[in-house]
C-alpha cells in the first residue's frame, strides 16, 4: 500500500475519502455486528448518516475522473449522490416512523450502492485507489 497518491491528491478528494472510510466501517458494524435499537446502535447510525451526507456532497466536487467532460466534469458515477441521499432520507424515515422493513432496505441500498459498488469502481485502473492499494 502507497498512500503517496492519496496524499497528493486534491482537498476535496482527501475529504472525501476521510468521510467514506469511517462511514464503510461504521456501517459494517451497524449491519453487521451491532444489536438493533440499542443505544449504540442509534448514536452509530447517526454518525453513519453524518458521514454519508458528508460523502454524498464532496462526491459532488470530485470531477476528476472527467474534468472536461460535456456535463461540466460529471461522470456516470454522479448519479448516485442523489440516489444516496434519497436513501438515506429513507434510512431515517423508516427509523423515525418504526417501519423497520423501509429502515433496513435504505441501510442496505445506501450501504452496497454507495460504499460497496461505488467504492469498488475506486479500484479501476488509473484511478487514487488503485494507485494507493496496488501501484500505478
Amino acid at each position: 500500500m502507497n498512500l503517496t497518491p492519496l496524499l497528493e491528491a486534491p482537498l476535496i478528494i482527501r475529504i472525501h475519502v476521510a468521510t467514506v472510510i469511517p462511514a464503510f466501517f461504521i456501517g459494517t458494524w451497524l449491519i453487521i455486528f451491532s444489536r438493533k435499537g440499542t443505544k449504540a446502535h442509534r448514536v452509530g447510525g447517526t454518525i453513519y448518516f453524518a458521514l454519508m451526507v458528508a460523502t454524498s456532497i464532496t462526491a459532488i466536487f470530485v470531477r476528476s475522473l472527467n474534468p472536461n467532460g460535456p456535463f461540466f466534469g460529471f461522470s456516470a458515477i454522479h448519479l448516485l449522490i442523489p440516489l444516496t441521499l434519497y436513501g438515506l432520507y429513507g434510512v431515517v424515515r423508516g427509523a423515525l416512523t418504526g417501519n423497520i422493513a423501509m429502515h433496513r432496505r435504505a441501510v442496505f441500498g445506501t450501504y452496497f450502492g454507495a460504499l460497496v459498488i461505488a467504492g469498488g469502481f475506486t479500484l479501476l485502473p488509473g484511478r487514487i485507489m488503485h494507485a494507493v492499494f496496488f501501484g500505478p
